[in-house]
C-alpha cells in the first residue's frame, strides 16, 4: 500500500499535469464537444475535481465546504448511484460554468486535500486507497484529454497544431521478428501489492497453444498496402458489423489521414504533416485491425497472449487491440458503493486493449492493464500487433 508521503506527492503532481497540458489551450478550445465520445477540457478539469470532492473531502474532511451546490449535476460522468447529472452529448453545450470557474474549482478541491494531509495524522487503509484511485482516475483523464483535443482541433478545418513539441510517432528501429511461445499454463492478472485496478484481480490460470507473437507493431507503410491492395473494399476480410460501419461511415483509410495532392499526410498534435511511413499505424478500430490480420493470413493476439508474451518486445506507443473481450477474472469482485460502477458495468460489447500510448501519463500503465473500448472507435491512439 502507498505511503502518505508517496501519495501527496502523487497527488500534487497528477494535479500540476492536468494543468500542464491544458495549458496550450485557448480559452475557446475548452468547451468544444464534437461528437458524444469527446468531452469539452473544461468538463474534465472539473470532472477530475469532483471525483475528489465527492469520494474524498465529502466522506473524510467534516468541515470540507462545498464550492457550489450543483458541481454533482454537472461534473458527474457515470456514476449512476451518486444522482442527476448533465447527459453525456450535452457536455458541449454549457458555456457557463466558465474556464475561469472551473480553474477556481480545482483551487477550492486541491487546497482542501491539501489541508486534509497536513491535518490528518493517520490515513486510514480506505482513505489511501480512494486518494490513489482518484490519482490515477485523473490520470486516465489526462490521456483523454489530450486524445480529445486532438479530435477536436484534428476536425477543425484550420487543422491547428496544439503542441510542436509532442511526439506522437516513435519508430521502432529494428526487424520484425517472431517471438515463439510454447503451449502451455500460465497465470495471468496484477500479483503484487503496487496500485492496480480492480479488473486486473483475479489472478489465475489459463492454457495457451503454441503461438507466435510479433515483436514490432504494424507500420504505417504495412497498412498503407492493405489500403493499396483494395482492403477497405473486400467484404471476406471484414465481420459482417465492420463491414456495415465501413460502408455508412465511408471509411478508407484510419483517423486523421489525409491524401492531399497525390500523398498522405496525417494530423498530429503538431499540426498535419507527411505520413511516417515506419511509425506504427494507430487511430484504427477493431474492425480495421481485424480486417488487416485477415487479409495478413494472420490475426491479432488474445489479451492473454499478450501479457505473456511482453516481456518480449517493445510496448506503450500504442494501445494494442486484441482479439479478447472484456469480461471479468474468475472470482471478480467489484468494490463497494459508487466505486463499484468503476469497471465492471462495462464489461460488456468491447474488446480489451493492452500496452498503453504516447498519451498514456507517466507511470499509469503496466503490463497486466486492461484497458477497453467498443468495437468501432478509433480517436485513441489504437494500432496492432499480429500473432499466429
Amino acid at each position: 500500500m502507498i505511503s502518505k508521503n508517496k501519495l501527496l506527492n502523487l497527488f500534487t503532481n497528477t494535479r500540476k499535469d492536468t494543468e500542464q497540458i491544458c495549458s496550450f489551450l485557448e480559452t475557446e478550445d475548452y468547451v468544444v464537444q464534437p461528437v458524444v465520445d469527446v468531452s469539452p477540457p473544461k468538463w474534465h478539469l472539473g470532472h477530475t475535481t469532483w471525483f475528489f470532492e465527492e469520494f474524498v473531502l465529502k466522506e473524510f474532511y467534516k468541515d470540507y465546504v462545498l464550492f457550489d451546490d450543483h458541481t454533482a449535476f454537472v461534473f458527474n460522468s457515470y456514476y449512476e448511484s451518486v444522482g442527476e447529472k448533465v447527459v453525456r452529448t450535452d457536455r458541449g453545450n454549457l458555456s457557463r460554468p466558465t474556464v475561469a470557474w472551473i480553474y477556481s474549482y480545482r483551487k477550492h478541491v486541491t487546497d482542501a486535500m491539501m489541508k486534509l494531509f497536513e491535518n490528518t495524522s493517520n490515513f486510514s487503509k480506505k482513505m489511501l486507497e480512494v486518494i490513489e484511485i482518484g490519482c490515477h482516475h485523473e490520470k486516465q483523464h489526462q490521456e483523454l484529454l489530450l486524445t480529445d483535443i486532438k479530435y477536436i482541433l484534428g476536425n477543425n478545418p484550420l487543422l491547428p497544431h496544439y503542441n510542436l513539441t509532442f511526439k506522437e510517432n516513435p519508430i521502432q528501429k529494428y526487424e520484425t521478428e517472431w517471438i515463439t511461445v510454447p503451449a502451455g499454463i500460465y497465470e495471468i492478472g496484477h500479483d503484487t501489492d503496487s496500485f492496480c485496478y480492480d479488473n486486473e484481480l483475479g489472478r489465475h490460470k489459463v492454457y495457451l497453444q503454441d503461438y507466435e507473437i510479433a515483436n514490432k507493431l504494424v507500420t504505417n507503410k504495412e497498412y498503407l498496402e492493405f489500403i493499396e491492395a483494395g482492403g477497405y473494399k473486400d467484404v471476406l476480410l471484414w465481420h459482417a458489423e465492420g463491414w456495415e460501419w465501413v460502408n455508412i461511415n465511408n471509411i478508407k483509410s484510419p483517423a486523421y489521414w489525409h491524401h492531399i495532392d497525390g500523398k498522405w499526410q496525417q494530423y498530429t498534435l503538431q499540426g498535419l504533416k507527411d505520413l511516417k511511413l515506419e511509425a506504427p499505424v494507430t487511430h484504427i478500430s477493431y474492425f480495421e485491425a481485424f480486417a488487416y490480420s485477415q487479409w495478413k493470413e494472420m490475426r491479432l493476439p488474445t489479451e492473454f497472449e499478450w501479457e505473456i508474451a511482453q516481456k518480449n518486445f517493445d510496448w506503450g506507443s500504442r494501445w494494442e487491440w486484441t482479439e479478447s473481450a472484456y469480461s471479468p477474472y474468475p472470482n471478480y469482485t467489484k468494490a463497494p458503493g459508487a466505486l463499484g460502477e468503476y469497471n465492471g458495468k462495462f464489461m460488456v460489447n468491447q474488446k480489451v486493449l493492452r500496452g498503453g500510448s504516447v498519451a498514456t501519463s507517466k507511470d499509469h500503465t503496466r503490463a497486466t492493464y486492461r484497458n477497453f473500448f467498443q468495437t468501432q472507435l478509433r480517436w485513441q491512439f489504437t494500432g496492432l500487433r499480429l500473432a499466429r
